[in-house]
């Protein structure tokens, strides 16, 4: 891992593009790293477009600002391709990882010449046959941390086993369909 991994969400209102970046957050400060995850607020409402911010580093972190020039950028919602500027500031040697079906030369048209790498995953797939409805954001946690390699996939698994333990003790039935969408999504993001 580098010393700092900057990652940029991009959602709509309701996908949980914040609480996976806060998840993210929460994981990786568990094995032992500096963290912050946070969203940027304006006017949200369901379904509008929304930004959250990761950075995740083995040395303190002294910088408290948006993130310009993200490692990653994750997608949640395919749609935004065509309102919002996923890829601006974007590193070359970062990646982008997409929720989408759509074909790679529909994305490669909408991500404007970027040339890093591309990875997809079919989470609304994965969340309704492991959770039985739509929640994109646990396929794709999962996803950015298989393509930045911040920790290991056992790593990753054990503390969200736990945090999920925690956060759903009332409901121990979302806990398996949880920990089961994770490691379905470790499987299938695929490289565009």
């Amino acid at each position: 891992m580098n010393d700092l991994i900057e990652i940029r969400w991009h959602g709509r209102g309701g996908q949980g593009a914040k609480t996976a970046s806060l998840l993210l957050a929460d994981a990786a400060f568990n094995t032992g790293k500096y963290i912050q995850g946070f969203p940027e607020y304006g006017p949200e409402r369901m379904g509008a477009p929304i930004t959250a911010y990761n950075r995740i580093s083995t040395k303190p972190i002294t910088v408290h600002s948006n993130i310009y020039e993200p490692d990653y950028v994750v997608v949640v919602d395919d749609t935004l391709l065509e309102s919002v500027d996923v890829t601006a500031g974007l590193k070359k040697t970062g990646a982008i990882v997409i929720n989408t079906t759509k074909d790679n030369e529909y994305l490669k048209k909408h991500l404007k010449g970027y040339e890093g790498e591309i990875y997809k995953i079919d989470a609304r797939k994965i969340s309704i046959e492991a959770l039985g409805k739509y929640f994109p954001n646990t396929p794709m946690l999962a996803a950015i941390v298989k393509v930045s390699k911040i920790m290991t996939d056992e790593e990753f698994l054990n503390d969200m086993q736990g945090s999920f333990k925690h956060k759903f003790a009332k409901k121990p039935e979302v806990i398996e369909g949880n920990m089961k969408a994770l490691e379905m999504a470790l499987k299938e993001v695929e490289k565009v």
